[in-house]
């Protein structure tokens, strides 16, 4: 199947100001584009390029005052193949994981493992290890976290998500990484487009989408608490270990957001 997705946002600026942005589809999917997702800004202005510690492909521009909008439009192939499941996925000792993954097993910005740890053992310690486990803990943050964009904060962690019980994809993200790091799963998070593909209307406003990816066997395997069903055509951006790591922009300066659009629709 072939996908179009890209995007346009708006910011006003008051003054020129550097940005740094991640919003390129990750590398790993280039080979799936069948054009590139250029970045286009108006007014045009120079732009540099780089790969951050995560891999992820970043782009630093300085935004003139006034309107200015960043956009993108392309055309991915995708398998069509739904996100897979590996129910006899086992979970590898800590002494035995890749030192790739160690840092997913650390407390980070957004993931407190300190103050969720009594909490995972409780919940999670006596029952299935593997697959199981961290599909337990999707299925809690499932049932936990109450959806709503009236809920979004920017601002919320997982522990906060864990107490308020509500919260959009990334507080889902937040909270089952934390949880799967407490029982000592690595777990890292993701953002990208994810579009309607394979589900029943009526349809919600596109948006941005965070999952994340838990570090079972020998390879990582993506989980979403959010919609806790395997998705088609889901496309990453970017992982990291927390949404901090992956922020789809970093202005450094004032700004308003002026517009905000994003597709991902299956092209007929």
């Amino acid at each position: 199947m072939k996908i179009q997705l890209g995007f346009e946002i708006a910011y006003l600026f008051p003054q020129p100001t550097p940005m740094i942005l991640t919003l390129s589809i990750h590398y790993s999917r280039a080979s799936d584009l069948l054009r590139p997702d250029h970045l286009l800004t108006k007014p045009a202005v120079p732009t540099t390029a780089y790969r951050d510690l995560f891999g992820n492909w970043c782009t630093r521009l300085v935004a003139p005052a006034g309107r200015f909008v960043l956009s993108t439009d392309t055309v991915i192939h995708d398998s069509g193949a739904l996100d897979v499941v590996a129910p006899s996925a086992p979970q590898t000792p800590v002494e035995y994981l890749p030192e790739s993954t160690l840092l997913y097993l650390l407390g980070s910005r957004y993931c407190e493992t300190d103050l969720l740890s009594d909490f995972a053992w409780q919940r999670f310690g006596t029952g299935p290890t593997g697959w199981g486990r961290v599909q337990a803990v999707c299925d809690f943050v499932h049932q936990h976290i109450e959806f709503g964009y009236q809920h979004a904060r920017r601002t919320r962690s997982a522990f906060e998500a864990f107490k308020e019980g509500q919260g959009v994809c990334r507080d889902y993200a937040h909270l089952a990484i934390t949880l799967c790091r407490c029982l000592n799963i690595p777990a890292r998070y993701c953002t990208g487009y994810l579009g309607d593909v394979g589900t029943l209307p009526p349809y919600g406003t596109m948006d941005f989408a965070g999952w994340f990816e838990a570090f079972l066997g020998d390879r990582w395997y993506t989980f979403d608490a959010r919609n806790n069903v395997p998705r088609v055509g889901r496309v990453l951006i970017a992982q990291g270990r927390d949404a901090s790591d992956v922020a789809l922009s970093s202005t450094f300066g004032p700004n308003e957001l002026d517009g905000f659009k994003v597709w991902c629709d299956e092209v007929q």
